[in-house]
């Protein structure tokens, strides 16, 4: 049964890894509210301002949904945006196979970086936004490693091409900060910041009390 007057959270997505992520905090949003937002970098726009952009668009999006939903009204909502980027060169979330070959042999033995930017929006609607990075490098990649990649499918519509934890988490050498932004939803941050805006973020840690 969940307590009387616990304040609601409302997801600004449909990722399952983002609800994955949220859950395995022990956090159980009340509703998904994902949004159909132009995610298209504009001209010239540095990774980090692309993801906290997108991650603003995304809340204020959500935002506009609930406030339509007597239900859900004066929730928390909260949104994230994650950006895979090469030195100032962004990747896109690769829909097409070429998108992902290509994707993949730019990642190839380098170095990059995963952004995320994440955007809470309190029951009294004020924005509060914090961008997390995290470096990550991958092994040298043979054809062989990325047809058989391709052939998983894992890559559909995923930034940079790839699902860190999925089969392409045995490209990755080595991890700097948070491996949960690599997987979409940098966790650390995400509690810190609903727990500094009155969240109760440890409510759902008590057994059965969801």
């Amino acid at each position: 049964m969940k307590m009387i007057g616990r304040p609601k959270l409302v997801l600004a997505s449909g990722s399952p890894r983002r609800v994955t992520l949220i859950n395995q905090a022990g956090i159980e949003p009340d509703a998904l509210r994902p949004t159909n937002i132009d995610e298209t970098p504009k001209r010239g726009e540095l990774p980090r301002a692309c993801a906290n952009r997108l991650a603003r668009a995304k809340a204020e999006a959500a935002l506009e949904l609930v406030r339509d939903d007597e239900e859900l009204n004066g929730s928390y909502v909260l949104a994230a945006d994650t950006v895979v980027a090469v030195g100032r060169r962004i990747l896109p979330k690769a829909e097409l196979l070429d998108e992902a070959a290509q994707c993949l042999r730019l990642l190839s033995g380098r170095n990059h970086r995963v952004h995320t930017g994440i955007c809470l929006v309190t029951p009294n609607e004020a924005y509060r936004q914090r961008l997390v990075e995290t470096r990550v490098r991958f092994k040298r990649l043979s054809e062989d490693d990325i047809e058989a990649y391709l052939a998983s499918g894992e890559w559909r519509g995923k930034a940079g091409g790839y699902a860190a934890q999925g089969i392409a988490g045995s490209f990755i050498v080595k991890i700097v900060g948070s491996y949960s932004n690599v997987v979409g939803l940098p966790l650390y941050e995400v509690t810190t910041l609903l727990s500094g805006e009155g969240y109760p973020v440890r409510f759902g840690w008590i057994s059965g009390a969801s």
